[in-house]
C-alpha cells in the first residue's frame, strides 16, 4: 500500500510493534487522548502505514519522527513516493476510514518484486576508555577494565534490524593528564605511562584492531577541556562525589585540576564521538555529566541560522558537534575490592601495597599478599553475604581468573574448604593467569622500538579524529577559523 513492490511480513510485524510502542509512550503528543476508541483504532492503522513506509526504506521518509505534527508530512511523502512509483494510493481524506479487512486484503494480494531498494548502510560505533598511569596497574584494573576492552575489541561486526552493518572502532588511551590531578613524581609518571601502555598490549589489546595512545600526545584533549570548562556550571562540578572524597585527602593543597577533572573526562569522550564508554558504577556520575555537557553545548552553540552560516563558512556539515555517549557498565563481579578491606575498591592510591595484586607482582609476592589478606573466622565460603565482603571478593577473584568456570562450579569446589585450604588454590589460580601476561609484557618492553611505534601510530590516528571534532566545536563557538593547512 506504500510503494510499488513487496511489503514483507517482517515489515508488518515490526510496524505493529513500533505503532503500539508509540501509542503507549506518546498519547498526548499524538493527540490520541482526545479520540474515541474507534478513532483511536483508525489512527493506529494510519500510524502503522507510516511505519511500514519507514520500514520499507522509502528514502524521503527516512528520518521523520512520528509526532502529531509530522505524521501529516510522512503520509504526504508516502503517498507521493508511491504515486511516482505507479502504485494505487488511498487519498489522505479516506485514510482514517480504512478498515482492518481492507488492510488484510491489500497485504494478502501478491506484489511484484521491488525495482530497487536502498543499500544497507554502514554505521560506526566507537568505544573509548583509559586507565591512569599512577603506580602499577593491578588486578582490579585488569579484570574490571582492560580484559573487558579485549572482549569488546574481539567482537565481530554486527547488523541492526534494518540490515545496516555496525562496525566498531576502539580507542584505548593511557590518561596521563588525569594522573597529574594528584601529587606525582615526574620520573615515575614517565615510566608508569610506558609500563601501562605495554600492559595494554600484553593483556591482549591488538593495535591492528584498536587505537592505543597516550592522552597527552593528542593536544586536542587539553584544548577541548578548557572550552568545556568555560561553559560547565560550577554547581555541576561541586556535586561530583569523587572530588569531595579526594579533596579531603589533599586538604588545602588540592589543585583546580582535580575539581575540573570531570570536564577533562568529558573532553576525552566527546573528542572521539564515542557512542559507548565502559565504566564502573563509580564513574557513572562523570558520564552523566558528559551527556549533560553535550546537551548544554548544543543548546548554546548548535542552533539557528547563525550556526548554519558559521558551518557553511568553515566548510563543515551543519550538524551538532558531539554525540551523547552511552555507558557500558562492567560485568557483574568485575569490580575487585581491596585485600585489606572487602568493602573498599582495590586502588593504586591505597598507601598499603598489600591491599592489591599488581599485574607484575612475582609469584612469591602474590603468595605473601594472599596469605596475609583479610578474611573472617566463619567456616565455609559463600558469595553475596553482606556480612562477609572479603569472602565475596576473594571468590570473585577466583572465578575471574579462571575463564569458563561458573559460580556453581566454584561453590561446589570450595563449599567445605577452610581459608587455609582456599588461599593456596587462589594463589595458584592468580599466578597461572598472570604469568602469560607478564611474559608478553617483558617481550614488548625488550623489543626495541615496538612500543614507541604503536603509540605514535595510535596517537596519529587519534589526532585525526580529535582535531576534526575540535575544529567543529571551535566553529560552533565562533572562533575565527584557521586555514586547514595550519590545523594539521
Amino acid at each position: 500500500c506504500c510503494t510499488k513492490g513487496t511489503i514483507f511480513e517482517e515489515d508488518i510485524r515490526t510496524a505493529e510493534l513500533q505503532t503500539k510502542k508509540t501509542i503507549q509512550q506518546y498519547p498526548a503528543r499524538l493527540g490520541l487522548i482526545y479520540l474515541s476508541s474507534q478513532e483511536r483504532s483508525r489512527m493506529q492503522l494510519f500510524l502503522m502505514l507510516c511505519f511500514v513506509g519507514l520500514r520499507a526504506r522509502i528514502p524521503q521518509v527516512q528520518g521523520f519522527s512520528l509526532t502529531a505534527t509530522t505524521t501529516r508530512h510522512v503520509w504526504s511523502t508516502v503517498t507521493k513516493t508511491a504515486a511516482s512509483a505507479g502504485s494505487t494510493v488511498l487519498s489522505r481524506s479516506s485514510r482514517l476510514s480504512m478498515s482492518s479487512s481492507a488492510i488484510d486484503q491489500d497485504a494478502a494480494a501478491p506484489a511484484p518484486a521491488p525495482e530497487s531498494s536502498s543499500p544497507p548502510k554502514t554505521k560506526l560505533r566507537r568505544v573509548l576508555s583509559g586507565v591512569q598511569p599512577t603506580g602499577s596497574l593491578h588486578l582490579g584494573n585488569y579484570l574490571g577494565a582492560i580484559r573487558q576492552w579485549v572482549d569488546f575489541q574481539n567482537q565481530p561486526d554486527t547488523t541492526d534490524e534494518e540490515g545496516n552493518l555496525i562496525k566498531t572502532e576502539n580507542f584505548f588511551c593511557v590518561v596521563d593528564l588525569h594522573a597529574i590531578t594528584m601529587p606525582h613524581d615526574p620520573q615515575e609518571l614517565s615510566e608508569s605511562t610506558l609500563s601501562s601502555a605495554a600492559l595494554y598490549l600484553a593483556a591482549g589489546i591488538d593495535p591492528a584492531k584498536s587505537k592505543v595512545f597516550v592522552q597527552s600526545h593528542v593536544p586536542a584533549h587539553s584544548e577541548l577541556a578548557w572550552l568545556l570548562n568555560c561553559i560547565t556550571p560550577m554547581n555541576w562540578l561541586e556535586r561530583m562525589i569523587q572530588f569531595k572524597d579526594k579533596a579531603k585527602k589533599q586538604g588545602e593543597s588540592v589543585g583546580v585540576g582535580l575539581f575540573t577533572y570531570p570536564t577533562l573526562m568529558a573532553a576525552d569522550i566527546l573528542l572521539y564521538k564515542a557512542t559507548q564508554v565502559p565504566v564502573g558504577e563509580d564513574q557513572r556520575q562523570h558520564l552523566e555529566l558528559a551527556r549533560d555537557t553535550v546537551r548544554r553545548f548544543h543548546d548554546l552553540f548548535c542552533k539557528g541560522n547563525q550556526f548554519k552560516k558559521r558551518c557553511k563558512a568553515a566548510g563543515i556539515p551543519t550538524r551538532p558537534s558531539f554525540v551523547e555517549p552511552e555507558a557500558m557498565i562492567v560485568k557483574e563481579g568485575a569490580r575487585i575490592m581491596s585485600l585489606t578491606d572487602g568493602s573498599s575498591k582495590m586502588s593504586k592510591s591505597d598507601p598499603s601495597d598489600a591491599s592489591r595484586i599488581n599485574i607484575l607482582d612475582s609469584p612469591d609476592v602474590i603468595r605473601k599478599k594472599i596469605k596475609t589478606c583479610k578474611t573472617d573466622a566463619i567456616k565455609g565460603l559463600e558469595w553475596d553475604n553482606p556480612q562477609r565482603p572479603e569472602a565475596t571478593n576473594l571468590l570473585n577473584i577466583y572465578l575471574a581468573v579462571q575463564p569458563g568456570r561458573t559460580r556453581e562450579d566454584i561453590l561446589e569446589e570450595v563449599k567445605d574448604m577452610t581459608w587455609g585450604e582456599f588461599k593456596p588454590a587462589l594463589t595458584d589460580a592468580i599466578v597461572a593467569h598472570l604469568e602469560p601476561i607478564q611474559e608478553r609484557y617483558r617481550a614488548v618492553r625488550e623489543e626495541d622500538g615496538v612500543l614507541a611505534k604503536v603509540l605514535e601510530e595510535g596517537a596519529q590516528a587519534a589526532r585525526e579524529v580529535a582535531d576534526e571534532t575540535l575544529h567543529g566545536a571551535r566553529v560552533a563557538m565562533g572562533f575565527a577559523t584557521a586555514p586547514a593547512a595550519s590545523r594539521k
